[in-house]
């Protein structure tokens, strides 16, 4: 049995979880989610202030499938309760970002800004010139989102400027050795 797939989901207050045929819709203070999940593999029920994740098979498909969707599940709740973060970190001399209505606009060393569209779905806030934190309810969605920030400018393996996630470690490649003049 799946150690993630078999624990149950608890049901915080505030947040209504319901299945509709083959989707689940998930419902709550910050917004609404809903995901289509494959009723030939698992059951969902819904039941007191809890979800639980049933496998209708043993085989691999079906166990594969047992901890995804309760795993899926178990975000949707949690980004409808308390929204997703995730802070990415700008470093190099002169790097730096602001907001300018609707567009997240980035210094990189460029000759030019780099300017970001915010999506609908999710809100950036930039705390400081060199912090960037991106929210929003789906996890997924914040995951990308600050993934594609990030790829304006990686961090450089030799010198460690760009744009990196707050958490993230760049180990730092040592430059050429010297060459002895001959």
């Amino acid at each position: 049995m799946s150690k993630i797939g078999k624990r149950p989901i608890p049901i915080p207050e505030g947040v209504e979880v319901r299945v509709e045929g083959d989707r689940v819709v998930v419902k709550g203070p910050h917004g609404t989610l809903e995901t289509r999940y494959e009723p030939e593999y698992v059951e969902i029920e819904v039941a007191d202030s809890e979800v639980r994740v049933h496998r209708k098979g043993d085989r691999a498909p079906y166990r594969a499938r047992h901890g995804l969707y309760r795993a899926l599940i178990a975000n949707m709740v949690r980004g409808v309760k308390e929204k997703w973060e995730r802070r990415l970190l700008i470093q190099g001399l002169g790097y730096k970002a602001r907001m300018e209505g609707k567009t997240l606009v980035m210094e990189l060393g460029y000759s030019h800004p780099v300017k970001f569209p915010v999506p609908e779905d999710v809100e950036i806030e930039v705390p400081d010139n060199n912090t960037i934190v991106v929210r929003g309810i789906d996890k997924q969605r914040v995951g990308q989102v600050a993934a594609d920030i990030r790829k304006c400018r990686p961090p450089d393996p030799y010198h460690g400027k760009g744009i990196r996630y707050a958490d993230e470690v760049v180990r730092l490649r040592p430059g050429k050795a010297g060459v002895k003049a001959g």
